[in-house]
């Protein structure tokens, strides 16, 4: 199954890209969380635990898993040269700047990780001080340096698959992210839809060498024809614009809308993903804060290459039953009660990933969500969740669909 086909958030899901969380959460500690994105320090046995219950969830389900440190590696090895080009890269955007350090870095990983897939999960869960071997640079930095100091940061958030690049239709957006630790995580997606067989011939309609932020979890594909977009506190207007542009002059393409969401901007309505997600045909999840009217902006192509912009000022349930196409039933996180939507909010109750219509992944936590979901109708899949929601992201995050089945 080469390329990807992507033209829909509910339809058959037939191949999904996870990343299995590994040592890049043992380099979190409590001074480094607000730095590295998080909250609090997930527990990597349980983590990893409740993330091969996920993956068994939709391999049951008839889902192909693949993971992003298996495609990377599978990148690299089309080419012997693409080992040391990558290692280049990744050692500069850890912010080392001199010849000096560089050559350390490289000859500790070339010599500790001669395996592609094991020097690709070490490039994910960083460097400290005290790994690399006793130098003498007679250098007053090393001197003077913690030996537990990281040298070159983890990525902690990889798991969360859903946001360094994200599929539209047959097209990928390699994304440009909010913050300098999660910017980094986009290489991989990089050198995956570059040189991987499977990846490297599909259309990108946004490259991670762009000026302004986007990410994945603000991407909603919501039919074959129009694409939903948050304007959130980690995508920008600017980007929106561009990737308008890009996508709507690929001829492949068969998006003609582009609606514009400007969310709340908050730690909880981070992505558009939190706010809202698709679960069957006419139903949505919603977190209830945005019950009411929503600013929504409308995007199409112009004719002379260019777009134009229509403001809208319905509620989203008119807005989404236009687009949809029929009435839409809107189920808030919570159940409505506002003491659970906020905390349910908080552990990703609206955060669903849709494995066919009205087949959901949700995390076990978020009961009373949960509940009322069963009681539309719903499918839940229950998965474990005490020490995966510490990173505030839920299975959608978790997980990049390549393929989904036509509706």
């Amino acid at each position: 199954m080469q390329g990807v086909n992507v033209k829909s958030e509910i339809g058959n899901l037939k191949k999904v890209i996870l990343h299995r969380p590994g040592n890049e959460l043992l380099n979190l500690t409590p001074n480094t969380l607000e730095e590295l994105l998080f909250d609090d320090i997930p527990f990597l046995e349980v983590a990893q635990a409740e993330h091969d219950a996920f993956a068994d969830i939709l391999r049951n389900e008839g889902v192909e898993v693949v993971y992003l440190e298996d495609l990377m590696a599978e990148a690299l090895d089309t080419d012997p040269a693409l080992r040391e080009q990558f290692l280049n890269q990744w050692i500069y955007e850890a912010g080392i700047r001199t010849d000096l350090y560089t050559d350390i870095i490289k000859d500790y990983i070339n010599s500790e990780y001669a395996a592609t897939k094991d020097m690709v999960m070490k490039t994910m869960a960083g460097i400290n001080l005290q790994e690399l071997p006793q130098q003498h640079t007679n250098l007053l930095v090393d001197m003077v340096s913690d030996r537990t100091k990281l040298v070159c940061a983890p990525m902690p958030n990889l798991y969360f698959t859903r946001d360094p690049f994200n599929m539209i239709g047959n097209g990928v957006g390699i994304n440009r992210m909010y913050s300098t630790t999660r910017n980094r995580e986009t290489i991989y997606g990089s050198y995956i839809f570059n040189y991987h067989p499977d990846f490297k011939d599909v259309p990108q309609y946004y490259s991670r060498e762009n000026t302004f932020h986007i990410e994945g979890g603000d991407v909603l594909n919501i039919n074959e024809h129009v694409l939903a977009i948050g304007i959130s506190q980690r995508t920008e207007p600017d980007a929106i614009d561009q990737l308008a542009h890009n996508v709507f002059s690929d001829e492949t393409s068969t998006i003609d809308t582009i609606l514009a969401f400007n969310i709340p901007v908050s730690r909880a309505f981070m992505h558009l993903d939190t706010v809202f997600t698709q679960i069957d045909y006419d139903k949505f999840t919603i977190h209830p804060g945005i019950m009411g009217p929503l600013t929504v902006f409308e995007i199409t192509p112009d004719g002379n290459g260019g777009t134009k912009i229509r403001e809208r000022d319905e509620d989203l349930e008119s807005i989404l039953t236009e687009y949809v196409g029929q009435p839409v039933q809107l189920i808030p996180c919570g159940g409505g009660d506002r003491i659970a939507a906020e905390r349910e909010q908080w552990n990703d109750g609206s955060n669903t990933l849709c494995v066919r219509p009205g087949t959901v992944v949700v995390y076990q936590r978020n009961n009373v969500t949960n509940d009322v979901l069963y009681k539309n109708g719903i499918n839940c899949l229950v998965m474990p969740s005490a020490e995966l929601s510490r990173g505030r992201g839920g299975p959608r995050c978790m997980s990049m669909p390549a393929w989904r089945e036509a509706l």
